[in-house]
C-alpha cells in the first residue's frame, strides 16, 4: 500500500480515532437507527429477492410502480421515485439536478451523502451556519443562477431539528428550491410518521424530500418525493438510479408495509415515553439534542475520555458508539445515544448509572 495511505491509518491510531467494524450480539441496543423496532418484524413473503437489472432495463416491476404510487399518496406528494439507499438518492439528486452556473447552499452539518453529491455537481456551492436562517439569507443574496438549499429535518450527529418554517420562508421569498433530507425524522414525527415536513404541513412548499427506510422503518432503500417532472428528470439523468440494480420486490414490499404498519403510532408513543424517561432522569449540560429526538447526543469534547466512556459502556454490554472527527469537528467528540421502542426503563436506568 502507498505509504501516504498507511500514514493516514497510523495517524488515526495515534489519535485514538481509528475505526473498526464491530458486532454487539447480546448487548442492549443504544446505538442502532431502528428507533421503532421494525427491523425485527417478520416480513417473509414469496416475492423475489432478485430484481434482475436496473430500473430502466428489467428492474421495474408492478410491485415497484405500485409502491411508488402508494408512497406518494401517503406522503402527500405528486410523485415518488425509489432509490437503493439514502446515500444513492442524495448522490443522484445533487449530482444531476443543479446545473452548471447554479448554486447549492447547504447547512454546514449536512450529511456526507449530500456533500458527495455536491462534489460531483458542476454547480457552485457554499455552506451556511447550522440552522441559521439569517446566514442562509445572506448566502442566497450573493448566489448565482438557480438556487438549491439543502438541509436535514433532524440532524443525525446533533439530534436537533431544523428551524424548517423559517428556512422554508427564506427560500420562498428568494425563489430558492428547498430539499429536505428526512432520513431520521420520518416515522418519528408527523401524523402517522409522515415526517417533520408533514408535521408542519409544508409538503406542497418543498421542492424535494428524501425519505429512507433504513432508520425508523427498519429496512433498506430510500425514496425521493417531488413533482412528476422531477422524478422523470431523475430517472433520466441520475446516474446512481440509472446504473445500479434495482431493489428486489421483497424489499420494496417490506418498505411499503413498514410505512403503512397499523401499530406505528403505538410504537411512536412508546419511543417518546422512553425519551421522556431518559431526559427526566439524566441531567447533563453536554446533552445537545431535542428532548423528543430518538438521537440523544452527549458531547464530551475529548478523544481519550470519550473512548474511555464508550469502552466502559461496552464492557457492561451496552452498545454505544463514540463519534470523532471527521464526522464531527475536533473538540466536539461525543457519544451518540439512540433510543428505541424496545428499550426498557431498567435498561435506561443502567445506561444512566454508568454515564453518571
Amino acid at each position: 500500500m502507498d505509504q501516504r495511505l498507511l500514514n493516514k491509518l497510523i495517524t488515526r491510531e495515534k489519535e485514538g480515532t481509528l475505526r473498526s467494524l464491530s458486532h454487539f450480539e447480546g448487548f442492549t441496543d443504544f446505538f442502532s437507527n431502528d428507533y421503532l423496532g421494525l427491523a425485527s418484524v417478520d416480513s417473509s413473503t414469496n416475492l423475489s429477492h432478485a430484481s434482475t437489472g436496473s430500473r430502466l432495463i428489467s428492474g421495474t416491476s408492478k410491485i415497484a410502480l405500485n409502491a411508488e404510487k402508494e408512497l406518494a399518496e401517503f406522503f402527500k406528494s405528486e410523485s415518488a421515485l425509489l432509490f437503493n439507499s439514502g446515500y444513492d438518492a442524495n448522490l443522484g439528486f445533487f449530482s444531476s439536478v443543479p446545473q452548471r452556473g447554479d448554486t447549492i447552499i447547504y447547512d454546514e452539518l449536512i450529511h456526507a451523502s449530500v456533500r458527495d453529491g455536491i462534489r460531483l455537481s458542476f454547480a457552485n456551492q457554499s455552506s451556511f451556519s447550522h440552522n441559521d436562517a439569517a446566514d442562509l439569507t445572506k448566502k442566497i443574496k450573493s448566489a448565482k443562477g438557480t438556487i438549491y438549499v439543502a438541509i436535514e429535518a433532524l440532524y443525525s450527529m446533533d439530534g436537533d431539528l431544523s428551524p424548517l418554517r423559517a428556512i422554508q420562508k427564506v427560500c420562498q421569498e428568494n425563489n430558492a428550491y428547498l430539499i429536505v433530507d428526512e432520513a431520521h425524522s420520518v416515522g418519528v414525527f408527523g401524523e402517522d410518521g409522515r415526517g417533520f415536513v408533514a408535521a408542519l404541513e409544508l409538503e406542497n412548499k418543498i421542492f424535494a424530500r428524501l425519505v429512507t427506510f433504513g432508520k425508523a422503518y427498519g429496512s433498506h432503500g430510500a425514496v425521493i418525493f417531488g413533482s412528476e417532472k422531477l422524478t422523470q428528470f431523475l430517472s433520466n439523468f441520475s446516474r446512481s438510479f440509472i446504473y445500479t440494480t434495482a431493489l428486489p420486490d421483497s424489499t420494496v414490499n417490506r418498505n411499503l408495509s413498514a410505512v403503512l404498519t397499523i401499530d406505528i403510532n403505538d410504537r411512536r408513543r412508546k419511543l417518546q415515553l422512553n425519551l421522556a424517561y431518559f431526559r427526566k432522569n439524566f441531567k447533563h449540560s453536554g446533552l445537545l439534542s431535542e428532548v423528543n429526538s430518538p438521537i440523544q447526543i452527549l458531547q464530551i469534547g475529548d478523544v481519550e475520555l470519550t473512548n474511555a466512556i464508550a469502552n466502559k459502556l461496552q464492557k457492561n454490554k451496552l452498545a454505544v458508539k463514540p463519534i470523532f472527527s471527521p464526522t464531527v469537528a475536533l473538540g466536539q467528540e461525543r457519544l451518540r445515544l439512540c433510543f428505541h421502542t424496545f428499550n426498557t426503563f431498567s435498561e435506561i436506568d443502567l445506561l444512566i448509572n454508568y454515564l453518571h
